[in-house]
This record gives C-alpha cells, sequence and structure tokens, in this order.
C-alpha cells in the first residue's frame, strides 16, 4: 500500500482544520463551505477514506505513528469492517410465467 508523505498529510490536515473553524464561524457563506468541503474531499482521496471526519482522524493517527504501525491497524481495521458486512442474500433467479417464454427463433 502506498502511503503519502506525512508533511503534505500535515499541509492537508492543517488546511481542513483551519477552513472546519472558519466555516463554523459563518456556516451561511457558500464560498466557505465549498472550499471546506473541497479540503475534506483532498483529505479523503489522500488518507483513501470516504468520509472526511475519518480521513481526518486517520490522517492524525498517521502523524502520530510510525507507517508500519499504520499499516497494520488499517489492515485490522479493514478485516474487521470486512467481517461486520452483512452479507447479500444469494441471488434467486427467476424465469417468466411460461405463457411469456419465447421460443429461441423468437415465434
Amino acid at each position: 500500500m502506498l502511503l503519502p508523505a506525512k508533511a503534505e498529510v500535515a499541509r492537508q490536515l492543517r488546511r481542513y482544520r483551519a477552513w472546519e473553524r472558519v466555516m463554523l464561524a459563518a456556516p451561511n457563506d457558500r464560498t466557505v463551505r465549498a472550499t471546506f468541503e473541497d479540503s475534506g474531499y483532498t483529505l479523503c482521496v489522500l488518507m483513501g477514506k470516504r468520509c472526511a471526519r475519518e480521513a481526518a482522524d486517520a490522517a492524525e493517527r498517521y502523524l502520530r505513528t510510525n507507517q508500519v504501525t499504520y499499516l497494520q491497524e488499517q489492515q485490522v481495521t479493514c478485516l474487521q469492517e470486512h467481517n461486520e458486512r452483512p452479507r447479500p442474500a444469494a441471488a434467486v433467479r427467476r424465469r417468466p410465467p411460461a405463457a411469456e417464454r419465447r421460443s429461441p427463433a423468437g415465434r
């Protein structure tokens, strides 16, 4: 698994937190909100997470630990999430009623 440079993670996390504070101070400003969401998206892409809060938490953990420890934590988390997901029920294929079936010749 490729990991981003810690300096870049730290820079993006600072940017995200700064825009978070600005957005909380002016929640109705669309420009501020859009910039905050952009910074969250960048952090999500950088950390491989779907949610900005998860990405910020992951970035903080990554900056606190060394790379080997972080990768081990990610592997355990991934396995736990995989085991907790509900498995899809077996797909049941049903054929149309006999009256609606057509021959291969299309008659």
